[in-house]
C-alpha cells in the first residue's frame, strides 16, 4: 500500500480540503452568456452548451441545441460538424490524434466562439486506494491515486476528477513539477470516519463506488481550473470571440474504480 508522510498529509489537509465537487463558474447578475464545455478524446468529441443564470435564480441546466458546432483538425485540414444527441449534447465520432492541433468553433445567437488546443497523450491510471489518516478532529479517508507520467517531458499538468456512484464528487489539478520517475502520486482528503459529523456532500458510505478519471491538460487549462478552484474568478477566457465561459480539452482520460470499504 502506498504510504504518505504525515507532514505531507497535513499539507494536503490545508491545501486540498477546499476541492470543489464540480466546476463552479462565478455567474454575475448579467444577461445570459454561453457556457461551452468541449472534450475531445480518441473516441470522439462531445460539447455541451448552456447559458448562465442570475445568482438569485435557480440554475438552468437546459442545453442549447440551436448552435452550429464544428471541429477542425488543423493538421489534416478536416472539418466535422457536430450534431445534438438525445441529451442535447453536440457529438461526433471523429476522435483526436495525440500531437495534432484542433479548433472548436461555435456559432450561436449571432456570435462566433473559437478555441484551439493540441491533443495530449492518454493517461494510464495504475493504482487507486484509500487509507485512513489520523487528523486532530477525526480519521479521514485519504484517496491515493497513481498514474503514468512521461519522465522525458517536464512540467506536465493533469486534471484529476473523482466520481461517487457516477456523480461528480471532487477534483483537483496536479503537476509533475518538472521531476518524475515515470509515475505520479497524488492524494485527496475525502470523508471523515464519523459520518454523524460529516456533510452528506463529502460523506463516503460503505459500498460506494469511487471512480477516478485523470486527463492530461495544458498550462492554460490548468491555470483556468486553478482560478475556478480558488474562487472569485472564472479564469482567463478559453474562447476567442464574444463573451463566454467554458473550455476545450483534448486528451483521453485514464480511469479506475474502487469500492469504498469503511473498515
Amino acid at each position: 500500500m502506498m504510504r504518505l508522510n504525515i507532514m505531507i498529509m497535513a499539507m494536503f489537509a490545508l491545501v486540498l480540503v477546499s476541492c470543489e465537487k464540480e466546476l463552479d463558474f462565478s455567474y454575475r447578475d448579467i444577461d445570459p452568456i454561453p457556457v461551452i464545455e468541449g472534450v475531445l478524446t480518441e473516441d470522439g468529441c462531445r460539447v455541451t452548451i448552456t447559458l448562465t443564470t442570475p445568482m438569485d435564480e435557480p440554475m438552468d441546466q437546459k442545453h442549447v441545441t440551436d448552435a452550429v458546432v464544428m471541429l477542425k483538425d488543423l493538421s489534416a485540414e478536416i472539418e466535422t460538424l457536430l450534431t445534438p444527441d438525445g441529451e442535447g449534447c453536440f457529438v461526433c465520432e471523429a476522435g483526436g490524434i495525440p500531437g495534432r492541433k484542433y479548433l472548436l468553433s461555435v456559432e450561436y445567437d449571432g456570435n462566433a466562439y473559437e478555441s484551439e488546443t493540441e491533443m495530449l497523450p492518454s493517461v494510464e491510471v495504475t493504482a487507486v486506494e484509500f487509507e485512513w489518516v489520523k487528523m486532530p478532529y477525526d480519521y479521514v479517508a485519504v484517496l491515493q491515486v497513481s498514474f503514468r507520467d512521461d519522465p522525458f517531458e517536464a512540467d506536465e499538468r493533469y486534471w484529476v476528477r473523482v466520481y461517487r456512484n457516477g456523480e461528480p464528487y471532487k477534483w483537483l489539478t496536479a503537476s509533475d513539477g518538472g521531476i518524475t520517475d515515470g509515475v505520479l502520486d497524488v492524494a485527496m482528503l475525502t470523508s471523515r470516519k464519523d459520518l454523524d459529523e460529516e456533510d452528506e456532500e463529502d460523506a463516503l458510505h460503505d459500498g460506494d463506488i469511487v471512480t477516478v478519471s485523470v486527463s492530461a491538460i495544458d498550462k492554460d487549462m490548468c491555470g483556468y481550473l486553478d482560478a475556478l478552484m480558488a474562487g472569485g474568478s472564472n479564469g482567463l477566457p478559453q474562447f476567442s470571440g464574444g463573451e463566454c465561459l467554458g473550455y476545450f480539452q483534448a486528451s483521453t482520460p485514464g480511469e479506475m474504480s474502487v469500492v469504498f470499504e469503511a473498515e
